[in-house]
């Protein structure tokens, strides 16, 4: 079993030592979705949601949130981010809009964590922009699909409809 590098051998929190690691091309990609009443679904298509362009607020916050990562998640170390490319795609069947997220940097660690925090975001927008005629939607299926580069490897997620 692998061990949790964010504690000491006492146990306590702390940051990973980077500084031996390699400068190595890192990516990740997060998806995630968020559930909603089909006439919230139609406002956003139709772009006539009263606080203007959903997709175009939620990807700039999306893009925004990558870059404020480490200061928001305690462990994870600044990056200087090359790429940050943000989707959405509509589902009138299941009444949601998926996000996409894919990060990009050329460092010593990856980009799990800031891949994640676009989507969160990104959704959270998507919420508040929303709320006024929706206060029922739901975030939901935040996860991480893929990532390359680094020691531990590549990863890809095996099951891609988590619903």
């Amino acid at each position: 079993m692998k061990k949790l590098t964010h504690l000491d051998k006492k146990g306590k929190a702390r940051m990973v030592d980077i500084s031996e690691k390699p400068i190595t091309r890192r990516e990740a990609f997060a998806k995630g979705s968020v559930y909603m009443k089909p006439e919230t679904l139609k406002l956003i298509q139709d772009k006539k949601v009263p606080k203007g362009d959903v997709f175009s607020v939620a990807r700039v916050a999306g893009i925004m949130a990558a870059k404020k990562t480490s200061e928001l998640i305690p462990m994870c170390h600044p990056l200087n981010i090359t790429s940050i490319d943000i989707n959405f795609h509509l589902d009138s069947k299941k009444n949601k809009v998926d996000i996409e997220a894919r990060v990009k940097i050329t460092g010593q660690t990856g980009v799990e964590m800031e891949a994640l925090t676009s989507v969160s975001v990104a959704a959270l927008t998507i919420y508040d922009m929303c709320k006024a005629v929706d206060k029922e939607m739901v975030i939901s299926d935040i996860v991480l699909m893929e990532k390359r580069g680094g020691k531990s490897g590549d990863f890809k997620r095996k099951t891609k409809n988590l619903r």
